[in-house]
């Protein structure tokens, strides 16, 4: 996707241009060879798909998943393409450049100082996704407009780290590969088999965005209620990151919402990746337990960073999804866990998420849909 023009291409610019750098400074990209790995995930992918459909019964209405193979700036490009898709068009009304224009103080000096603001919204930005981009092993990018579709609906794996983890431990590479595909294909189905998923995911994104305004004057709120949070011993970044300081009673609700939803497919890629691969996949419970230690692993100034955007909830997502799922099907198996896709008000909230016992009690008495 080509980077629009104009004045709101300088932060998509910048992010994209620091990203590339920050990827490149990061641990050396193992070599392979992208056309043979190209292939191994086109094979893996497509059988995959066979797998998840069998094991969850999801089938994708879009067709079969498009596997591609990429690198770390490539990975990069196609998420600030992403990025521009969904929150492109709500950009406006959060550009810093915008608090500069109204000020009487600094109106004269608008050009000047929006381009530095954009800027640097496009550097914090880029640091994020170059960072990102040295530990990310496979996305799926969903479909969220019906332009450009060669460019959307696409299964990511991100080439030299797939391979650098491979060497790092000793992975068989082709149990390894069809163990990634097994989770980002969950997700394409989640997606395109679920006829409401999409749709819904998109408008919770949109209307969060949408409900975000510039307002400095909640930044000493914010720090009040990290100071509280701190003094109580308490992580104030734990839960939300810092955008949940910032947001309002109404935002951080549709912030729960996001969170809610994630933790459900985040598990349900997890358990479902292991389901599926149980026969195929010898060393499905190495790769569980390696990668479940390289989330945790980071400490320091990685660690704040996981904290301040919000990555040590994701995190937490993949936990909680998989002991919701547990729960759920230890008491009704997954003919219960089934009800989820049902619609969007089936589905738990961040409480039910952790108390799975209550949404137990509110879907477990409803009839089943007849056939």
């Amino acid at each position: 996707m080509a980077v629009p023009s104009g004045e709101g291409a300088v932060a998509w610019d910048v992010a994209e241009r620091v990203a590339r750098w920050v990827g490149s400074r990061g641990r050396t990209p193992a070599p392979y060879r992208p056309d043979l790995l190209q292939q191994d995930f086109e094979e893996l992918t497509a059988q995959a798909e066979e797998l998840v459909a069998e094991a969850t019964g999801l089938r994708s209405s879009t067709g079969p998943a498009r596997a591609r193979v990429t690198d770390r700036a490539g990975w990069v490009h196609a998420n600030i393409a992403s990025f521009q898709r969904l929150i492109g068009p709500h950009l406006d009304k959060l550009d810093p450049a915008r608090v500069v224009r109204t000020n009487p103080v600094t109106a004269r000096m608008a050009g000047p100082l929006s381009t530095a603001a954009r800027s640097a919204t496009g550097a914090q930005m880029g640091l994020v996704l170059g960072w990102l981009s040295t530990r990310v092993l496979g996305q799926y990018d969903l479909l969220l407009t019906e332009e450009a579709v060669e460019d959307q609906d696409l299964v990511y794996f991100v080439g030299p780290n797939v391979v650098a983890l491979e060497q790092l431990h000793g992975f068989e590479p082709r149990e390894f590969r069809l163990w990634l595909a097994l989770h980002e294909v969950t997700h394409r189905c989640q997606f395109t088999a679920i006829p409401w998923m999409r749709d819904y995911f998109v408008s919770l994104v949109e209307e969060g965005i949408g409900s975000l305004e510039p307002d400095p004057s909640r930044l000493a709120e914010a720090l009040r209620r990290m100071t509280e949070e701190l003094l109580a011993g308490r992580n104030p970044l734990r839960d939300n990151g810092a955008l949940g300081l910032v947001a309002t009673p109404e935002q951080l609700e549709g912030l729960h919402r996001i969170q809610a939803l994630m933790s459900l497919l985040e598990g349900h890629g997890d358990v479902t990746m292991d389901r599926a691969g149980a026969a195929a996949i010898p060393s499905a419970a190495r790769f569980s337990e390696v990668l479940r230690q390289r989330r945790k692993e980071t400490r320091g100034l990685v660690r704040l960073l996981q904290q301040l955007i919000g990555m040590e909830a994701k995190l937490r997502q993949y936990e909680e999804g998989e002991r919701f799922i547990a729960a759920v099907e230890d008491s009704g198996g997954p003919e219960l866990l089934d009800r989820a896709w049902r619609g969007p008000e089936w589905l738990p909230s961040l409480v039910e998420i952790r108390n799975p016992s209550e949404w137990i009690s509110r879907v477990g008495t409803a009839p089943a849909l007849s056939g």
